[in-house]
């Protein structure tokens, strides 16, 4: 069977993502870019697929040898599936303006609650503290800048009178 292209429009992200295998192999595409699952505990290689409960078993004796894709990324420790997480991801990034907690609990089928939780997990991962503001040459889209001279005050249109824009 041929894969699956990744989903564009919200319906397909709906069928794309109602398949647990495929939410399996895209976390672990995620997770493992080189295709090596590695223990999250240990970092060995030699890992066994338990696919009843599609979770991998580390062959070295030490505690936590059973992990799931989950371990080590924003969505450790929650019970909510793969298949809502995924989907809110993509409705997040998909999003022009945001996406509230109430609107993301009624489209996955979610609380407003979990909603929440989600939405602060996603935004979190996607904080990039390392990332310094805009420099160089920027272009932004939909952007208003400043308004009409008349409405500014005396001093602030004294100090842009002098000025070009390019």
């Amino acid at each position: 069977m041929a894969a699956k292209p990744f989903p564009r429009t919200l319906q397909q992200a709906i069928v794309y993502f109602s398949d647990p295998d495929t939410c399996l192999a895209e976390m672990v595409k995620f997770r493992w870019p080189d295709g090596v699952v590695t223990c999250p505990t240990c970092g060995n290689e030699r890992v066994a697929f338990l696919r009843t409960r599609r979770i991998w078993e580390c062959s070295q004796k030490h505690a936590r040898r059973q992990f799931s894709v989950k371990v080590g990324t924003i969505m450790e420790d929650s019970p909510i599936a793969l298949d809502k997480w995924l989907m809110a991801m993509w409705l997040l990034s998909n999003a022009k303006n945001g996406i509230s907690s109430y609107e993301l609990g009624r489209a996955i089928g979610v609380t407003q609650k979990t909603g929440w939780f989600m939405l602060h997990r996603i935004r979190l991962a996607m904080h990039d503290e390392g990332q310094d503001k805009f420099s160089g040459h920027v272009e932004a889209d939909e952007t208003f800048i400043g308004g009409k001279a008349r409405n500014m005050h005396a001093d602030k249109r004294e100090r842009f009178k002098g000025m070009k824009w390019s």
